[in-house]
């Protein structure tokens, strides 16, 4: 059995949430330990709610998206949820911090990986962190990279859905129903309190793929009742023993 880990690489800190809350939760019940890294707090660009209210500061903008993001991270079972504090609009990792990054992706030796969609014109932040995850999970599996240290396999990276999918170039092949955790991702979503305005528009998100997931499991002739679903695109091909 392959090592029950995986592992989160989120621009900001509430995007994990909306996009992949539902993996999150679900695996944690299966016995997956799920670790999040949030690369920023996205307190300059998602927080406008926030610095709408009188008095606001950058660090106390930081710390409510911080206390967010762990109450979220708690509601979904988060094995372990880290901060990078790297600053957004714009997101920006020299080499060091990314060194850092492949630190724990060999540490945390995950069976999968999720991040962002390879392109995303409205939030340039978001297709950043995704190349930064291909290149991070390239350094760990280099035998030069800390010679001695264990290199890191070839989990599959699962690119989670954007906000607009027509305009991102993401195509899902892959529906995960999340039927049974919704509860849990609701209560997550309900965490983001500086993003009130998304909670509606990812729970129709996650009824709609639901939908999908109907459709693509049997569909009229007996596909599984999924009430709502998450939708991935694998970037690696998939590697089976039959279909």
């Amino acid at each position: 059995m392959a090592d029950r880990t995986a592992l989160v690489i989120s621009a900001h800190s509430a995007d994990f949430v909306w996009r992949c809350g539902g993996a999150i939760a679900l695996h944690q019940e299966k016995g997956y330990d799920v670790t999040v890294v949030c690369l920023s707090y996205g307190e300059r660009g998602e927080s406008a709610k926030l610095w709408k209210q009188e008095g606001m500061t950058l660090d106390k903008v930081k710390s409510a998206r911080r206390q967010e993001a762990e109450n979220a991270a708690a509601a979904l079972g988060v094995h372990d949820i880290q901060f990078f504090d790297f600053g957004d609009y714009p997101l920006e990792l020299d080499r060091e911090a990314k060194y850092r990054l492949v630190d724990v992706i060999r540490k945390v030796r995950p069976a999968f990986m999720l991040s962002h969609s390879k392109y995303d014109p409205y939030n340039t932040d978001h297709m950043y962190a995704t190349q930064v995850a291909l290149e991070c999970r390239m350094i760990a599996q280099a035998w030069g990279h800390n010679p001695g240290e264990k290199i890191l396999g070839a989990p599959q990276l699962y690119l989670f859905e954007p906000h607009q999918t027509e305009q991102m170039g993401w195509k899902p092949d892959v529906f995960l129903d999340i039927s049974s955790v919704w509860e849990k991702k609701r209560a997550a979503i309900e965490c983001m309190e500086g993003q009130e305005h998304l909670w509606h528009y990812y729970e129709n998100v996650a009824e709609n793929r639901g939908n999908h997931f109907r459709r693509n499991s049997g569909g009229q002739a007996g596909g599984r009742a999924a009430t709502h679903a998450e939708g991935f695109q694998s970037v690696f091909p998939r590697t089976v023993d039959e279909l």
